[in-house]
This record gives structure tokens, sequence and C-alpha cells, in this order.
């Protein structure tokens, strides 16, 4: 389940930020809305490297649309095996 809190929690931020675990972010909101989000550095690390690889994926796959896809025999032959 979410753990959502309102922004004004953040008087007290050291409890917020004991619950900002690794897989469970703490949801700050404003006004009654979504506004933030907390996580801890490990989650956040693995966000931006998930973001990257996805990034690279997304590259490879429109660079094989436009440019053509290689057969197991030409990747093959390109990395000597």
């Amino acid at each position: 389940m979410p753990n959502i809190k309102p922004i004004s929690d953040l008087r007290n931020y050291t409890e917020v930020l004991k619950e900002a675990t690794e897989g469970s972010p703490v949801f700050l909101t404003k006004n009654g809305r979504g506004e933030y989000v907390i996580l801890n550095m490990a989650e956040y690390d693995r966000m931006k490297a998930m973001l990257a690889l996805m990034s690279k994926l997304e590259e490879g796959e429109r660079s094989a649309r436009e440019e053509g896809f290689l057969s197991a025999d030409e990747v093959e032959a390109e990395l000597g095996l």
C-alpha cells in the first residue's frame, strides 16, 4: 500500500525520511493532490539506470527499423564468432 502523507508532515522530516525505504517511496500531497515523491538513493539510482537502459533499447529499436536488422550470421561475423 502506498505511503501517502501531507507535505505538512515534513515539519518532522526525520520521521518521514525513515519511512522512505528501498522499494517503498513516500508520496507527499500538497492541497490534497499528489505533488512530490521521496525515494531513498538506491531506488533513485536503480530508476536512473532503468531509464538509461530503456533509452538505449529504444535507440537500438529505432536504428534497426530505419537501417534494417542484422541476421544472426551477420552478428556472429561482426563479433568474430
